[in-house]
């Protein structure tokens, strides 16, 4: 059965793509590369023994999307991660963030539904809920207007697809992630963002190994226990191995709406100083950092309630945040020593 991953070279992507063949899916990739590398394929090979098909296309390009399904009619289903995804960024660059993120899923949606059905699985974020007023955040909690343009993209995202499969036989679950951390346990793939980090935990992981001179924690005086910004980190395989449970949640017809949303994350909140404290235990090393003013775009905390993904889903996040913190640093280890 094929099945097309969008951004699949990426963080999140790469690894839902190790999963999915693991399971015994045929895999096509599409990536223009603009946060990855087609050196990722290595590692899928590494790691599965299988080389997934892979098409590098801008998104963006409608006509290279409509090329695309002409030349892949037996496409059972798309798991779609392609999209900018720094908070910080999308507030500073607003139209990119919404060219990239709308305009792209428009054009995928347009294909599809022009098939008899279509399995179609979105990558979204705990950032709908915007500061939710209770925790942990169920799949109930009302959706807020975004306090960035990126959580503001996954919004009216999930609001064009609920449009158009009430209209077509799309099918479609939303996932809404949390924090994705880590790297596949044989650090053969793993997060390898362009430039500087956007993430709390790859800058991290590079200032540890020298790459950069310290971390900058944003704001210490949130109203938490440490002061400091708490979020639901979630490994990333766990995450991965969510989606092929969903997909195939659709492929057998077992959805009970035609759209379905669920919360992945592991239930538990950590703050940025219990990261640092656990990347410290996981490297045995001395993190140097400073705090900073609070950056704008962020909220106090944010951690799901994770019931209606173990129950519906029959799915559970398995690692710790401490397991998560020694495969990245692993993967950190690893891309550096080859650097060098």
């Amino acid at each position: 059965m094929k099945i097309v991953v969008t951004g699949g070279l990426g963080f999140i992507g790469s690894h839902t793509v190790v999963e999915l063949q693991n399971e015994g899916f045929e895999v096509v990739i599409i990536d223009n590369l603009s946060n990855s590398t087609e050196g990722v394929l290595d590692g899928i090979v590494a790691v599965t023994g299988k080389k997934p098909l892979f098409e590098k296309l801008d998104l963006r390009d409608k006509a290279a999307v409509q090329d695309f399904f002409k030349k892949y009619k037996d496409v059972s289903g798309v798991i779609h991660f392609a999209a900018s995804k720094a908070v910080g960024e999308s507030v500073e660059n607003p139209l990119l963030y919404y060219e990239n993120n709308i305009t792209t899923l428009i054009y995928l949606l347009q294909e599809l539904q022009q098939k008899p059905e279509a399995s179609f699985i979105f990558s979204s974020s705990c950032t709908v809920y915007g500061q939710a007023e209770k925790m942990p955040i169920t799949e109930d909690a009302p959706v807020q207007q975004p306090i960035s343009p990126y959580g503001n993209t996954k919004k009216i995202g999930e609001e064009i697809i609920r449009d158009t499969a009430k209209a077509t036989n799309i099918r479609a679950i939303l996932l809404r992630y949390f924090n994705p951390i880590g790297s596949h346990p044989s650090a053969e793939i793993g997060e390898l963002p362009i430039g500087v980090p956007q993430n709390l935990v790859p800058f991290i992981t590079q200032t540890g190994i020298g790459l950069r001179k310290e971390l900058s924690v944003y704001g210490d005086d949130y109203p938490t226990n440490d002061g400091t910004c708490v979020r639901d980190y979630i490994h990333v395989v766990d995450l991965a191995k969510a989606h092929v449970v969903a997909l195939q949640r659709l492929l057998d017809k077992k959805n009970l709406e035609k759209v379905e949303t669920f919360n992945l994350g592991t239930g538990k909140g950590s703050s940025v100083l219990e990261v640092i404290t656990s990347f410290e235990k996981a490297s045995d090393t001395k993190l140097p950092y400073k705090i900073v003013a609070r950056r704008e775009g962020d909220i106090t905390e944010a951690y799901a309630n994770t019931a209606k993904a173990n129950d519906v889903l029959g799915w559970k996040a398995q690692s710790t945040l401490d397991e998560a913190m020694k495969s990245a640093w692993k993967w950190e280890q690893k891309i550096r020593s080859k650097v060098s």
